[in-house]
């Protein structure tokens, strides 16, 4: 049944603070392909995806791996982000909605991001432009080929990795047992998202420091300005006007965002992780969609304002989909809502209850 629940009451990792990780420690491994083919030809001859596990993998009766979950992270971000407490403490924990004594939790590093190949490894601005479509991919391989698991419990997405769900939904259909997007829309990115995306690309590209790619030294004026961006991005405008109340507090934190940030930033691999986008567009294929979701979006947030519709016009399509906009209020994340559990937690034990075997 298709509705739309009214609300009652990345990019995650380049446009949130950073937290402390969380217990319970992960395993951690790194999975390799020789010659992984790219939807645009090219090849990467050594492509490794680097992930974390929580929990151990669980056999039915048939023999097949029946408890994992995959956990996809936003632009920018890293399988670690969801250890944080904000995450992790809500739901890994015994008699939680993810405890690992039931569940096999599988955090990767997506291409191009974290400890999985991306351009900073070397070859730069000569590594080959990938697309969503590869990242999936990537994934699938690292769990049929990498961990035995072909098949899903469920896949939860934020931002970016909300988006590779739908991109999964439609090309895999039957993999996952249930599906939990949050922070996106399926459709592709044009208007305002494509706008700042695309100055994001344009400031590290037109910095001089930036020597096509070869740098020395970060181009750092670039990386200022895509900072600016993504925070803007990333904001939740009335929790930003509650703390910060005079233009002083404003800028102190702006300047302290920019000092932490930047530092932590190379300019190739940001400029890839945002081009990522260039292939997604899932909006012919909803209808290809067949295992129960739940998705979730925030009324505050800068990058899928509610205001366009779109939920409305795509929740028709999708079968067995629940849709809830979480409100906005002075406790809001922005964007970053989707990896504060606090927000959608019941969302996903309902989920999970409503697909359980």
């Amino acid at each position: 049944m298709k509705r739309l629940v009214p609300a009652l009451c990345g990019l995650a990792a380049l446009l949130m603070s950073s937290a402390a990780a969380a217990q319970p420690a992960p395993t951690e491994g790194d999975f390799r392909v020789a010659g992984f083919a790219l939807a645009s030809g090219e090849t990467l001859p050594d492509l490794r995806l680097h992930y974390r596990t929580l929990g151990q993998p669980r056999r039915g009766a048939d023999g097949r791996i029946d408890n994992a979950v995959l956990i996809l992270h936003g632009t920018g971000g890293t399988g670690a982000q969801f250890l944080s407490p904000q995450f992790a403490d809500e739901l890994y924990g015994p008699g939680q909605p993810l405890d690992i004594t039931r569940y096999y939790i599988i955090l990767p590093d997506n291409l191009g991001h974290g400890g999985s190949s991306k351009p900073s490894d070397g070859q730069r601005a000569r590594f080959p432009e990938y697309g969503y479509a590869d990242m999936v991919e990537a994934q699938r391989r690292l769990l049929v080929d990498g961990l035995g698991v072909d098949r899903l419990r469920l896949i939860m997405g934020t931002s970016m990795g909300c988006m590779h769900i739908f991109v999964w939904a439609e090309a895999h259909p039957d993999f996952a047992g249930a599906l939990m997007p949050m922070a996106c829309q399926p459709t592709a990115i044009v208007g305002r998202n494509r706008l700042w995306r695309t100055m994001l690309k344009d400031a590290i590209r037109s910095d001089p420091a930036w020597a096509g790619g070869d740098y020395v030294e970060q181009p750092v004026g670039g990386l200022r300005t895509a900072v600016d961006l993504l925070l803007l991005a990333g904001s939740a405008p009335m929790a930003m006007q509650q703390d910060l109340p005079t233009p002083a507090a404003a800028d102190e934190w702006l300047a302290a965002q920019q000092a932490r940030r930047i530092p932590a930033l190379d300019a190739n691999d940001l400029w890839y992780q945002v081009n990522a986008s260039h292939d997604y567009d899932p909006s012919a294929g909803l209808e290809r969609i067949t295992a129960p979701m739940t998705w979730i979006n925030s009324a505050d947030d800068f990058i899928n304002p509610p205001e366009l519709g779109l939920a409305e016009q795509f929740v028709p399509r999708i079968a067995g989909v629940q849709y809830r906009l979480v409100p906005n209020s002075p406790g809001g994340k922005g964007h970053g809502t989707h990896t504060w559990a606090v927000f959608w937690k019941q969302d996903l034990i309902d989920l999970l209850a409503r697909t359980e075997r």
